[in-house]
C-alpha cells in the first residue's frame, strides 16, 4: 500500500471522529432549542466566545469518552509494531493483521506506537484528573473558605496562614516533590488523600442538613443514605489492595478486599492528591474574599433577621451568588491544571512512564524533534487547543455572569 496523502490523512482522522461529531451536533442542537430554560448554560449560547470554546473543550471530553470505550481509537497505544519506529503519518503497516487498521494516521514514535491512538487516550488521562480534581479542591476551598470569611476572628487567621504557607511554594516545585518517588514511598500521598477527600462528603453532609433541617423525616434518611453512599465511594477510593496506607514502615487497613471493587493506579492518585493540594489554597482565597464582600450585602442580613444558621446563610445565600466568579474561576483552573499535567508527564513525574498522557508524549517526541516533528507536535497542539478552549469558556460565562 502507498502511504496516505495530507487530504487523506485528513478525511480519515475526521471519519474516525464521527462519533464525536455527531455527538457535538445533537448537545448544540438541544443547548440551543433549550438554552432558556437552563440557566447561566444556556445564556452561554448567546456568546460567540463562551460558544467556540465551550466547543472545543466538549470535543476533546467526547473524543476521551470515546477513546477510553475504543470506538475511535485506530491502534493499541501502547502496542510496538514492527517497522513503524519513527514512521510519517499516513504510513501503512508493513503486514497487517486481519481486521486491524491499516494505516499509522499521525505516524509512529520512537517506539513504534500510533501517534494517533496516544492522542486519542491522553484525551482521556486528562478529563478523568483535570476536572475531578479541580471539583475536589474547590470542595475544599468552598468548605474552609466560607467559615474563614463569614466568621473573621482567629478561625480565619489561622486557614489563611495555612494557606498562605502552602501558596509560599513555587506550584511546579511542590508538585515536584509531592511526586517523587522518595516522598511516595512514605506514604504522604496516601495521608493526604485520607484528608482532602472527606471534605466533599462534609460539603454534601452540610448543603443536605441545612436545606431540610427544617423537614426531618425527610432529611434522616436522606443524609443517613448519602453518607452510607459516599463514604462507601471514599473509602473505594482512598484504598488500594485492601489498605488505606501500605509502606515498608507502616500499613493501615482500610476497605476489605471483597467490598473494594476498583484501584485507582498509583500515579493517577498521587498526581490527583497533588493537584487538591496545590489549588485548594488559592479556592480558599478566592472563596474567603467573596464570602467577606457578600455577608455585608442586605439579603444577608434579612436572613440572620429570620433567624437562619450561620450554615444556611453561607451556602444558601452567599454561596449562590458568588457563583459567577467561581464558575469561571473553575474552568481557568481546569486549564491550568491541564498545563501542570502536561508539565508534570513531560518531566516523567507522577504517571507510569508508558502513560499516553500528553505530557509523556511530547517529552517523548521531543527527543527527536529537529528529525521527527509528527510526534510531539499533535500531543501539543491537542493540549493548546484544550487549554484554550477553556480560556474562551471562561470569557463567555464571565460575560453572561455580568449580565446575570
Amino acid at each position: 500500500m502507498e502511504p496516505l496523502g495530507t487530504f487523506e490523512i485528513t478525511l480519515r482522522i475526521l471519519y474516525q471522529l464521527s462519533p464525536v461529531w455527531v455527538t457535538l451536533v445533537i448537545l448544540f442542537i438541544f443547548s440551543i432549542a433549550f438554552k432558556r430554560r437552563l440557566g447561566l448554560y444556556g445564556k452561554l449560547f448567546d456568546s460567540p466566545i463562551g460558544m467556540i470554546g465551550f466547543g472545543m473543550v466538549m470535543f476533546w471530553v467526547f473524543t476521551g469518552i470515546y477513546g477510553a470505550m475504543d470506538m475511535i481509537v485506530t491502534h493499541d497505544p501502547l502496542a510496538q509494531l514492527s517497522g513503524m519506529k519513527n514512521k510519517a503519518p499516513g504510513t501503512p503497516l508493513r503486514t497487517p493483521e486481519e481486521g486491524s487498521y491499516p494505516y499509522y494516521l499521525l505516524g509512529g514514535d520512537n517506539l513504534a506506537r500510533d501517534v494517533f491512538s496516544r492522542l486519542v487516550k491522553g484525551a482521556w488521562v486528562v478529563v478523568q484528573i483535570a476536572p475531578l480534581a479541580t471539583l475536589f479542591a474547590f470542595m475544599v476551598g468552598i468548605t474552609l473558605g466560607l467559615p474563614a470569611g463569614y466568621y473573621g476572628g482567629r478561625l480565619d487567621v489561622f486557614l489563611s496562614f495555612l494557606a498562605n504557607l502552602i501558596l509560599a511554594f513555587p506550584v511546579i516545585l511542590l508538585f515536584y516533590l509531592l511526586v517523587t518517588p522518595e516522598i511516595v514511598a512514605t506514604g504522604v500521598p496516601n495521608y493526604m488523600a485520607i484528608v482532602l477527600f472527606l471534605f466533599p462528603i462534609v460539603f454534601v453532609t452540610v448543603l443536605l442538613n441545612t436545606r431540610y433541617y427544617t423537614r426531618p423525616k425527610l432529611r434522616n434518611p436522606l443524609l443517613a443514605g448519602v453518607l452510607v453512599i459516599a463514604f462507601w465511594l471514599y473509602l473505594q477510593t482512598v484504598s488500594n489492595g485492601g489498605y488505606l496506607v501500605n509502606t515498608p514502615t507502616f500499613s493501615l487497613w482500610g476497605l476489605p478486599r471483597v467490598l473494594d471493587f476498583f484501584d485507582i493506579p498509583g500515579g493517577i492518585l498521587v498526581v490527583f492528591v497533588s493537584v487538591v493540594f496545590v489549588n485548594s489554597p488559592t479556592v480558599f482565597r478566592i472563596v474567603r474574599g467573596l464570602t467577606m464582600d457578600i455577608k455585608t450585602r442586605d439579603y444577608v442580613a434579612a436572613a440572620q433577621t429570620r433567624g437562619e444558621g450561620p450554615w444556611y446563610i453561607m451556602l444558601w445565600e452567599i454561596l449562590p451568588n458568588a457563583r459567577g466568579p467561581l464558575i469561571v474561576d473553575f474552568c481557568l483552573r481546569i486549564g491550568y491544571t491541564t498545563i501542570l499535567l502536561g508539565t508534570l508527564g513531560f518531566f516523567g513525574l507522577g504517571l507510569p512512564p508508558e502513560s499516553p498522557d500528553w505530557g509523556s508524549t511530547i517529552n517523548d517526541g521531543r527527543k527527536l524533534l529537529s528529525v521527527y516533528l509528527h510526534p510531539a507536535l499533535a500531543p501539543a497542539f491537542a493540549l493548546l487547543t484544550l487549554v484554550l478552549g477553556l480560556n474562551l469558556l471562561a470569557d463567555g460565562l464571565r460575560e453572561e455572569s455580568l449580565k446575570d
